[in-house]
């Protein structure tokens, strides 16, 4: 098999109808230090214009409740608005990765934007997951892991799926007035999830002194992101063994001073390289390939292009059989490439076929959009996705999809190329020639245990 079908498969979105894989190792880290023509090609809202939508569902949900003249159409306008523009994120990423030359940047994110998990709490922050990838991960997906941290810390969408907008320091100058009290989650998640991993030599002491040190990080709908020093705990703080703050007012740099400590920690390199390791090659990754990676990143300071081009020259990365189930986005966005998916096509794609055709069938395949189970993000096990439900609603999809494109499918046998270049069994290749019809034929190799793999 050429390392180009590798390329597609294991470091992208798969094969495309519509333009070459990437030749190697070399072509993907090229396409990675270029500029990211995809974001610019396809926007999504930031924080900056949620906070506009946020900010008139508040006051027409206000008018709606007083009963004001107009007030519940225009509340429902607000909502209407909110919904669409989380819709419309859902497309430009679509677009994103279907179109994608290489795919690695777009499978990137997806990966960051997992480790990072935020999750919309209510209507009110529906469009604030994608604004928070787009933000604080998409910049810095070939930046430093440390400048990524002090990013996701420190967006509004990261401070109120945690609660951190609500915690404050109980002998600072708010918490005496107010009796507010200290909130541990963010402290705890960057810790176990986002850093030094669960084994990684922290202590309950450490997760209490991060959290005091965390005191007044919060945000408001109308300036976004605020450090208030009158919310923070006074004193100094001490987090693995290194003391932050002190007699002087509560300072933002303290924060970023632990954050750039922790991120830079071996534990933090370690746990990083197994993600990525897992994610990109194996549920069981080769040892010595997650030892590489994280050598790579210290010694590159947290830099993440170091990490990136260590991973596509360790010989484990370039192993097979493929070792890794698609999860349902990645499927879905891999059965459109190898389709062939236009760019008029996926534009095309209105608020009711975006729910009915992407958002609902991912949710039916145990993938809900933008909504994972918890802080730590989706399971990368092969069990979590592989299952007789799953696969079931996965087929479906898969004829549905061929049913669509009917008027333009490929011959089935140059199909079975175009999706899986040279990687279909012989049983498959046999089922394929003894199908009843293209739509059949074609769903035969979307549903097909070869294509589900990666």
């Amino acid at each position: 098999m050429s390392s180009a079908t590798i390329a597609a498969i294991r470091f992208g979105y798969g094969l495309s109808a519509g333009q070459p894989a990437p030749g190697d190792a070399g072509a993907l880290s090229a396409a990675l230090a270029a500029p990211d023509a995809m974001a610019a090609r396809f926007p999504v809202t930031g924080m900056a214009g949620v906070f506009p939508l946020i900010r008139e569902y508040n006051q027409a949900r206000r008018a709606s409740r007083q009963d004001e003249p107009g007030g519940e159409d225009r509340f429902q306008a607000a909502r209407r608005n909110l919904r669409l523009t989380m819709l419309e994120g859902l497309r430009a990423q679509l677009m994103r990765a279907v179109l994608a030359p290489d795919g690695m940047r777009e499978r990137l994110h997806a990966f960051w934007s997992d480790h990072f998990t935020v999750r919309a709490k209510g209507v009110r922050f529906i469009a604030a997951p994608s604004a928070f990838a787009e933000d604080a991960i998409r910049p810095h997906i070939t930046g430093s892991f440390p400048a990524m941290l002090r990013a996701a810390v420190t967006h509004p969408a990261m401070l109120a799926y945690l609660d951190q907008n609500r915690s404050i320091g109980p002998d600072s100058p708010a918490g005496q007035r107010q009796g507010a009290g200290l909130n541990e989650n963010l402290a705890r998640e960057v810790l176990e999830l986002h850093t030094l991993g669960v084994d990684g030599g922290y202590a309950q002491g450490d997760v209490t002194q991060f959290a005091e040190l965390l005191t007044g990080l919060t945000f408001d709908v109308q300036e976004g992101f605020l450090f208030r020093p009158r919310w923070a705990e006074p004193g100094a703080e001490t987090v693995l063994g290194t003391r932050y703050g002190g007699a002087e007012r509560a300072r933002l740099d303290e924060v970023f001073a632990a954050l750039d400590d922790i991120a830079l920690h071996p534990a933090t390199a370690r746990h990083l390289a197994r993600k990525l390791a897992v994610h990109f090659v194996s549920d069981r990754p080769d040892p010595d390939l997650v030892a590489t990676l994280a050598a790579a990143y210290t010694a590159g300071g947290g830099a993440l292009m170091p990490v990136y081009e260590a991973l596509l020259a360790h010989p484990a990365a370039w192993v097979l059989p493929f070792a890794k189930a698609r999860q349902p986005w990645d499927f879905m966005v891999a059965s459109l490439r190898a389709l062939g998916a236009t760019e008029a096509a996926l534009a095309g794609l209105g608020y009711p076929e975006l729910r009915k055709g992407i958002r609902q069938p991912l949710a039916h395949m145990g993938q809900p959009y933008q909504a994972p189970p918890g802080p730590d993000g989706w399971p990368e096990e092969a069990e979590a996705w592989i299952t007789p439900p799953a696969l079931a609603e996965r087929i479906g999809w898969a004829m549905a999809l061929a049913g669509e494109y009917s008027a333009a499918l490929p011959d089935p046998r140059a199909f079975v190329e175009t999706a899986l270049g040279g990687t279909a069994s012989e049983t498959l290749l046999g089922a394929v020639r003894a199908a009843e019809s293209r739509e059949a034929a074609v769903a035969l190799v979307l549903a097909s245990a070869e294509f589900n793999r990666r």
